[in-house]
Parts: structure tokens; C-alpha cells; sequence
């Protein structure tokens, strides 16, 4: 796969998911080149119980996602931007220049792997909406991934995740009023304002360090930080992340 790519969870059509996208091409996004949007849907052998995919179609899988994107480069038309894993299928999303070629890509693709089943289909997506309503992360969806990157790092160093530790966090406001009020308000939650960041030429707006004793083990801190980003919105807020020290005992 060519970019940067991320994965994450959600709920589509009420349903668990498993999301991949190309973060690389959000920076172009909508690509007016790219004005149609293209899929595949296969079938899943031996889908979880959650009808998500499972180890039997892990490496089959990822032969027909090179295959797709072999493919799609020889006919010179489409761009791979994602992937969902839902309800037994996976979903392979490309933006194409021109749609008239995507079954001949397909089929091209498609004829090493008989065994699975598969459907395809394209339409006029000129807003790239398919990209950006549904593969790319919300603010927290996106806070999610990046606690889960830091989390990896924290246990990959030798890190005991599930002991508490001083997390520091940061906010943004527009305006020093809103700052003062967040800092009252956050200080009742527990917390213990560190210090203030004022405006500057990269960053115009008016940040607080804070922190508290916690817990930085995945479902931890999601659920801190989503609560914090919800805190954050009440005060015209914006949550820049956070971090801790390492603590391997």
C-alpha cells in the first residue's frame, strides 16, 4: 500500500468495523482528478463471530489487496485510499479518473482468487464525501488512534500501562477568558494546573498544561480523553493530547 496508512475501530450501519485508510491523501482531499469513487466488496471465508476477519483470511486477503492495486496501476486510473471490514465482506475504496475501466481492473485482479465471491460497483464522488464522512476518523476517532500509537510505544519500551502515573494533558482557547474558566473547571475534576502557554506565531491561541494521577492503559486513557475533549467543547476548547513518564516496575 502506498502513503500513510491507519487503522481503527467503529460502528457503521450498527455493526462493528475494522477502518484502514490512506491518511497521505486527506492532505489533497477532494482531488478533483479523482472525481469517482470505486469498490469491492468480497466475501470473507471464515469471518469472526463479529464478522470481522480472521487469521484463515489474513494472508488471501492481502494477496487480493496487492493484486487490486497491481492492477489498478497498470490501467493508470485509481487511487487505493481504504478498506472496512464489516459484517463478513471487505470493502476495497479507490478514487478513480474515470469509472468506464474499473470491472476490467477487477476482473483482472479478481480472476486469481475464484474461491471468493465479490461484488463491484463506482459512482460520481467529486467531494470525495465516501473519503471524508466515512473513512476518515472524527476528532475523537482520531484522538483513539493516537493514544493507541503511544500506548504501543509505552509497552514496546517495557512499559506497565496499568500502573497510575502523572498524564499531563494540553488545551487550547481562543481566548484567555475561556482558559481561566477551563483551569476552574478542571481543577474541580481533580486536576492540577501546571502552566500556561501563550499565543505565538505557530500557535495563536491560549494553552494550559495540566495533569493528574492516572492510568495510561488503552480503554484508560481513551475514556479519559474523550471525556476531557467533552469538558474541552464546553469551554470553546480544543484538545492537543497528552503524555507521561515511563514507568517500566
Amino acid at each position: 500500500m502506498q502513503g500513510f496508512w491507519e487503522t481503527y475501530m467503529k460502528s457503521v450501519d450498527g455493526y462493528p468495523a475494522m477502518l484502514s485508510f490512506n491518511a497521505t491523501v486527506s492532505q489533497n482531499a477532494p482531488d478533483e482528478e479523482y472525481g469517482y469513487v470505486a469498490f469491492v466488496k468480497v466475501k470473507l471465508k471464515s469471518p469472526t463471530d463479529e464478522g470481522l476477519i480472521s487469521q484463515e483470511d489474513v494472508d488471501e486477503v492481502g494477496f487480493i489487496e496487492d493484486r487490486l492495486e497491481l492492477e489498478s496501476l497498470r490501467y493508470r486510473h485509481g487511487e487505493y485510499v481504504g478498506r472496512i471490514i464489516t459484517q463478513g465482506h471487505i470493502n476495497f475504496i479507490y478514487y478513480l479518473k474515470m469509472d468506464f475501466e474499473w470491472s476490467d481492473t477487477v476482473a483482472a485482479a479478481m480472476g486469481y482468487f475464484e474461491d471468493y465471491t465479490f461484488e463491484l460497483g463506482s459512482r460520481l464522488d467529486s467531494e470525495w464525501e465516501v473519503y471524508q464522512k466515512l473513512l476518515f476518523p472524527t476528532a475523537r476517532e482520531w484522538q483513539i488512534i493516537q493514544n493507541h500509537h503511544a500506548c504501543d510505544e509505552l509497552k514496546n519500551a517495557g512499559d506497565n500501562l496499568k500502573l497510575k502515573r502523572a498524564i499531563e494533558h494540553t488545551m487550547y482557547f481562543p481566548t484567555p477568558q475561556e482558559r481561566e474558566l477551563f483551569g476552574d473547571f478542571i481543577q474541580n475534576e481533580e486536576f492540577k494546573l501546571q502552566k500556561n502557554l501563550e499565543p505565538s506565531e505557530e500557535i495563536p491561541f491560549y494553552g494550559v498544561k495540566f495533569y493528574r494521577i492516572d492510568v495510561p492503559f488503552y480503554r484508560d486513557i481513551d475514556k479519559l480523553t474523550m471525556e476531557l475533549i467533552d469538558h474541552s467543547e464546553k469551554f470553546n476548547g480544543q484538545y492537543d493530547g497528552w503524555e507521561t513518564s515511563l514507568v517500566k516496575i
